[in-house]
């Protein structure tokens, strides 16, 4: 049931937001009585906390899949991009954004989580692209990864990409490619454009 209450709450908290869904929307939608949630998380506090982390277990285990592919450095990219995109529902109830705003300490402690995972996967993709000749040899790998992740957080701050100006599907796929063409040798760029021209024939 635990299992049940978790997915649950991941599913509408996504879809609908972290403030307007309460626990008695969680147990209408599982046809349970709240009071067999509260047997398990004491608040909705509690419950937005695990059920986060819940998720960010999920999607750290298909991105560690994979990485562990090996595939092309500059495909990877995308394919971990797509996996993110439709576990987070396409972010329609901008997840990240409302933890910061109500949430805080779940939010600061999910964005270490984040940071940690994507540093690896990030670092690890640089230096795979390197060695294959997809990457210049002469980026600093440490700085690019950070300035991947830290522009990855930027993208979900509504105050500088509102919603009703900028999809977070598109800015996302924007800020991917400029990421990719800044460090990409000719030879990356050819798969880049590949791979660009299947995202769009995906997005008709």
């Amino acid at each position: 049931m635990e299992e049940k209450i978790l997915e649950t709450s991941a599913d509408l908290f996504l879809n609908y937001g972290f403030k307007s869904i309460t626990m008695d929307d969680i147990a209408n939608r599982i046809g349970i009585s709240k009071k067999t949630i509260y047997q398990h998380y004491k608040n909705k506090h509690e419950l937005i906390e695990a059920s986060t982390l819940h998720l960010f277990e999920q999607i750290s285990t298909g991105i560690n899949l994979i990485c562990n592919l090996h595939n092309n450095p500059v495909e990877e990219i995308y394919q971990i991009k797509n996996f993110v995109m439709t576990h987070l529902k396409g972010e329609k109830s901008s997840p990240q954004y409302q933890l910061q705003k109500y949430y805080p300490k779940i939010y600061k402690n999910l964005k270490n989580k984040q940071f940690d995972l994507m540093q690896g996967c990030v670092i690890e993709n640089l230096n795979h692209g390197i060695q294959q000749g997809y990457y210049r040899s002469d980026i600093d790998v440490q700085f690019i990864s950070r300035l991947y992740f830290s522009n990855m957080v930027a993208l979900k701050d509504h105050d500088l990409y509102p919603v009703e100006l900028f999809s977070m599907q598109n800015i996302m796929n924007q800020y991917l490619e400029y990421h990719l063409r800044g460090i990409c040798t000719p030879k990356g760029l050819l798969v880049l454009n590949k791979v660009l021209s299947k995202e769009s024939l995906s997005n008709e």
